[in-house]
């Protein structure tokens, strides 16, 4: 069905797959995030108008509720599902040194074929699961060709362009030549990025990456303090750079688990800066639960950035899941409702502010233009069971159709036959 135009009806949830390929010229009868039904018309990619429920052609999305476009803000698509890879039990127990010292004795065995053929896998999971925009970082690698995995993610992209948003950014440790990254810049990386928080000098490594942001006018992302200890904030020198150099681009820093150990009077100045400094914040859960506070025997830390103090000033704050079945994270499913369950879990947010991290928020993040239900908002979106927004950010609803630019580019549905009746005696 790939290129028919959409008409008739959505189904049940527990229906045939059937809308892959379906481009949705309107949709009629869907129940929108704030509990309204209405109809919507969709063209060139964009949702046109939203009106009441009408009636007339188009399709009938009765029993479907409407929510934003998932995004994936930090994903790690040159890493992804290498578990496989290694010794069953070995990524089992990893904290973050151990977990780079494993995918580094991993590297000189990966082809950039293998980095393409994980990646592919892992985009498939992603949309499925309702995430059709994607930022991943990819290592400059220090055995072989150091581009191998960016240039297999940057094919990818171009494989990808029109069914998936990929944004493509650098990930240069403090042993990566300039050269490496102007060459990188040079093969069309739509970001720049680092770990200053892992080189010996961290201002240093975050004043060469700006450096290089700079002269290329290329967004920024950082991974940025993402240990426990509280001696010194990356985060900190971050804002305080961006501020002074003037960077128009848009900032990013990822991860920020320093900043969620500061109690209340070290923590505000911080992110007063932050917020100043217009810098987006990217929380990282499920990997960082797991590979922060090993050393701990009591009060475990839980990993996360300070989410609640964030937002309350008014910062961007997106949420990803970082890695996918790798050493730094050996579970994961690929799934935007995984993160929400844990924002609102281990992070305290509201349901309803953790589905935005997820949502539109992350588009913010990622500079590009919303996606919602108003007139002129981009076309990603998907279609769940029409059920409260609480139980959608749950994560119990497996059926989803996926929309692209107005494509359908996923349509999953499900069907549970239980017997419960008592045994015949």
């Amino acid at each position: 069905m790939t290129g028919a135009r959409g008409a008739g009806q959505v189904g049940p949830v527990d229906g045939p797959a059937s809308l892959a390929g379906v481009e949705l010229t309107a949709l009629r009868n869907v129940r929108l995030l704030d509990g309204t039904l209405a109809d919507l018309d969709l063209a060139a990619g964009e949702i046109t108008v939203v009106k009441p429920v009408e009636g007339g052609p188009g399709t009938d999305a009765t029993g479907w509720r409407l929510v934003p476009g998932a995004g994936e803000p930090h994903a790690h698509l040159d890493k992804a599902l290498s578990a496989e890879q290694i010794t069953p039990g070995r990524h089992a127990g990893n904290d973050l040194v151990t977990a780079i010292e494993q995918w580094r004795a991993l590297v000189p065995t990966l082809t950039a074929d293998d980095f393409a053929e994980r990646a592919r896998r892992a985009v498939r999971r992603y949309v499925a699961n309702g995430i059709t925009t994607i930022r991943t970082h990819a290592d400059a690698l220090l055995a072989g060709d150091p581009l191998r995995g960016v240039d297999a993610l940057l094919g990818l992209r171009e494989e990808l362009r029109g069914a998936v948003t990929l944004q493509v950014c650098l990930l240069a440790g403090q042993d990566v030549p300039d050269a490496v990254i102007e060459d990188a810049i040079g093969r069309g990386i739509d970001v720049i990025g680092g770990c200053p928080h892992l080189a010996d000098e961290p201002a240093k490594e975050t004043s060469r990456i700006l450096d290089h942001a700079e002269r290329s006018g290329l967004p920024v992302d950082l991974h940025t303090d993402e240990q426990t200890t509280t001696t010194h904030l990356d985060l900190a020198d971050l804002a305080e750079q961006v501020i002074a150099r003037g960077l128009q681009q848009q900032v990013t820093a990822s991860h920020c688990v320093r900043l969620g150990m500061l109690d209340h009077d070290r923590r505000r100045p911080v992110v007063d800066l932050v917020a100043k400094a217009g810098i987006g914040i990217v929380t990282l859960p499920i990997t960082n639960l797991y590979l922060q506070g090993r050393d701990a025997d009591a009060a475990v830390p839980r990993g996360l950035t300070a989410v609640r103090a964030l937002l309350d000033a008014g910062v961007p704050v997106a949420a990803g899941a970082d890695n996918l079945r790798d050493p730094f994270n050996p579970v994961g499913r690929a799934d935007p409702f995984e993160t929400t369950s844990l924002l609102v879990s281990a992070g305290h947010l509201r349901p309803a502010e953790a589905l935005a991290a997820v949502t539109t928020t992350t588009r913010t993040v990622l500079g590009l233009l919303a996606a919602g239900t108003g007139p002129g908002a981009r076309a990603d979106f998907m279609l769940v069971p029409d059920v409260p927004v609480d139980e959608v950010v749950a994560g119990t609803q497996a059926a989803r159709i996926v929309v692209h630019g107005g494509r359908v580019v996923a349509d999953t549905r499900v069907s549970t036959v239980l017997d419960l009746d008592p045994m015949p005696r």
